[in-house]
């Protein structure tokens, strides 16, 4: 089984991307964030295109902003829309949504930003990872939590940890609130796969990010130790963020049982730029 996990940044700005790959990569169960479409919205653009490629397929969107969907050709159960005592900003936001594909229950998640730390946004993001924490706890064991993070896990996850000095994404609180997920007895399954290699999932649209491949890796699948031992390959599919019209995410692929492509990673392909210097390189946002 092939699951994926993509931050789209508006499904709707995507679909020349997101059908050919599709057709592509052939993935079994796809999780989408920032959909920025209501439901309604959702199946209207995409529903009969989905559904000719086999695939069920449920959404929880609120409109311009956050959005989560989830397609499925292994069955599609149990669809739930947040998850319990799910915060909200000061409303329930679409950030969650659970389905139990092929005996998984897997959920596409897109957590807050956090936007400045010690802010309302990041205090309100620390209190729905602690919520997400709590609800993943009572079970079902089988199960994989994938989507955009907005953490990435420790300083080899970023290019440069002294440019994120300040910045969200990287605090110490942050990162205690992931690793309470993995507590659980998670597993970071594309990190497993690469320990030492440089792995990006996320490059800012600006300043040449992407093609000077200074990036960060946030977008993440976090499975039970059953279905992380059954994973056979994890990668990052690079090619899906070159071209014309790409989402600043890159799709994180990860294979069950059998790998159709092989143990092929960490991102496809490679990036061609290298020789970093540490410190050299200020954020787009920083002033």
């Amino acid at each position: 089984m092939r699951l994926a996990t993509w931050n789209v940044n508006s499904v709707k700005q995507r679909v020349p991307r997101l059908l050919p790959w599709l057709d592509e990569r052939r993935p079994d169960v796809v999780c989408l964030q920032e959909t920025k479409l209501t439901d309604d919205a959702f199946a209207d653009l995409l529903g009969e295109a989905l559904t000719e490629r086999g695939y069920a397929f449920a959404s929880n969107g609120q409109g311009q902003w956050n959005g989560v969907a989830l397609l499925s050709k292994v069955g599609l159960h149990d669809v739930q829309r947040g998850f319990a005592d799910m915060p909200g900003f000061p409303d329930a936001e679409a950030r969650a949504i659970s389905a139990t594909c092929a005996g998984l229950r897997v959920h596409s998640l897109y957590v807050p930003n956090g936007r400045v730390p010690d802010s309302d946004h990041y205090r309100y993001k620390l209190a729905w990872l602690e919520a997400l924490r709590a609800s993943v706890a009572g079970g079902p064991e089988r199960v994989a939590l994938c989507g955009d993070a907005n953490i990435a896990p420790t300083d080899a996850d970023v290019f440069d940890p002294v440019a994120y000095q300040g910045h969200t994404h990287v605090t110490v609180p942050e990162r205690a609130a992931l690793k309470s997920l993995t507590d659980l007895g998670l597993h970071d399954v594309v990190r497993e796969r690469w320990p030492d290699e440089r792995v990006f999932s996320y490059w800012d649209y600006r300043a040449g990010m992407f093609h000077q491949n200074l990036g960060m890796r946030i977008d993440l699948v976090l499975a039970d130790a059953v279905t992380a031992g059954r994973v056979r390959a994890a990668w990052v599919d690079r090619q899906a963020r070159k071209g014309t019209g790409p989402s600043d995410h890159a799709p994180v692929m990860v294979d069950l049982d059998e790998a159709p492509d092989g143990d092929i990673g960490p991102m496809v392909p490679p990036p061609s730029a290298g020789g970093y210097r540490r410190g050299s390189k200020k954020l787009p946002q920083s002033k």
